[in-house]
């Protein structure tokens, strides 16, 4: 797959959603649940210092028995980010879920974050080419036996 990810970017929207790093564990939470996904960005002045997700809360909140009211966020996110940016491939951006055993990848230009893509947009992306694959190559024989 050499499409890039801003195809991806472009179908899904560029929405970023992201807490500041003094943000309290169970304000980012909220936030999380509120926009329904597993990962929030955490930025500061513009600048990605981290990101949290579901995994940090089991890990470094729960296991820990930390407070999530009284933990802000920089404490427990995950710093050692792995970005992409929009030429990145759909391939590219697989091995990186794989590699690195994360579910989002944050999307950059420069140093400003321009959108995340999760590994569940990168099954939806694939699904639908492989929807879109399979209706033109039944055409593609229907025509070829009509003939």
């Amino acid at each position: 797959m050499n499409t890039s990810i801003a195809s991806i970017l472009e179908y899904k929207g560029s929405h970023v959603f992201s807490v500041p790093s003094v943000a309290s564990v169970a304000g980012a939470v909220r936030e999380m649940n509120r926009y329904r996904t597993g990962a929030i960005l955490v930025i500061d002045g513009g600048r990605l210092m981290g990101i949290f997700t579901a995994r940090d809360v089991l890990k470094r909140v729960i296991a820990e028995e930390r407070n999530p009211e009284a933990t802000p966020v920089h404490e427990v996110m995950t710093t050692d980010v792995c970005v992409g940016t929009r030429e990145t491939t759909i391939e590219e951006t697989m091995d990186i879920f794989e590699l690195r055993h994360c579910r989002h990848l944050p999307v950059v230009d420069g140093d400003r974050v321009i959108g995340v893509v999760s590994i569940g947009d990168i099954s939806r992306w694939c699904a639908m080419a492989q929807r879109a694959e399979s209706e033109s190559m039944r055409a593609f024989i229907s025509t070829g036996l009509a003939t």
